[in-house]
């Protein structure tokens, strides 16, 4: 999980996610220099919950943030999780189910609910808003990658990392590594309660201009082509 004034909200998140979590799973949680209570409040249920190990980040944005908690990770499957969702009670169960069905598949991907900051429901799928499926080229140009419904095998590690600094977002660049590979799978299941508040980070419909979004791509794909002929 990464998180950054987070306090809204980050105590239900972490609440839906450790019920889920089996003997020898961790809770690993980059803070990219919160100044609210948000350290405060992860602190207090790490207290009772060990499982949760936490991470100051040295505030570098989200996508960093991100990178440095992924690093942490050691155990065989990681799921990436916002501070300010809630994830479906068996999330974890379901997707575990999913990666040995489809050992072929390195990146999982659950559609979602999205709820206004109270919790209503306002959108019932974020696959059919977003018109979700994979394909490499249909993703370069439109991603349906989002994070926070993102699960990935522990040996894509070595794909993903390190992070280039001037990807668009950490998930576009995670989902199209695993599609050019036909590696990712998106399971119909809504496994994530999606929030939008007027302090998300990320945007559910891109406002960049045409050709921001076009200097998006050209990047994205110089660094995929890049990442394919270096080794680091």
């Amino acid at each position: 999980m990464a998180t950054y004034n987070g306090e809204d909200y980050v105590d239900q998140q972490i609440k839906s996610i450790l019920p889920q979590l089996s003997k020898g799973d961790e809770l690993i949680i980059s803070d990219d220099g919160s100044s609210d209570a948000t350290l405060r409040i992860i602190k207090r249920i790490q207290q009772v919950e060990p499982g949760i190990k936490l991470i100051k980040n040295v505030g570098s944005g989200v996508i960093q943030n991100f990178e440095t908690a992924i690093k942490y990770a050691q155990n065989e499957l990681i799921f990436l999780a916002d501070q300010d969702d809630i994830w479906h009670p068996e999330k974890v169960e379901i997707m575990k189910n999913y990666f040995e069905d489809y050992p072929d598949k390195q990146v999982l991907m659950s559609d979602l609910i999205v709820m206004d900051a109270s919790g209503n429901e306002i959108m019932p799928s974020y696959y059919q808003f977003r018109k979700c499926k994979t394909g490499f080229l249909k993703n370069l140009f439109r991603s349906s990658y989002i994070g926070c419904a993102m699960v990935f095998r522990s040996e894509f590690k070595k794909e993903i990392l390190p992070i280039p600094k001037t990807v668009p977002m950490h998930d576009m660049w995670i989902g199209l590594l695993a599609d050019k590979k036909h590696q990712v799978l998106m399971i119909p299941e809504k496994l994530v309660f999606y929030r939008r508040h007027e302090k998300n980070v990320s945007e559910i419909k891109t406002k960049a201009s045409f050709w921001q979004q076009i200097k998006w791509r050209v990047t994205i794909t110089y660094l995929l082509i890049k990442r394919m002929h270096v080794k680091y």
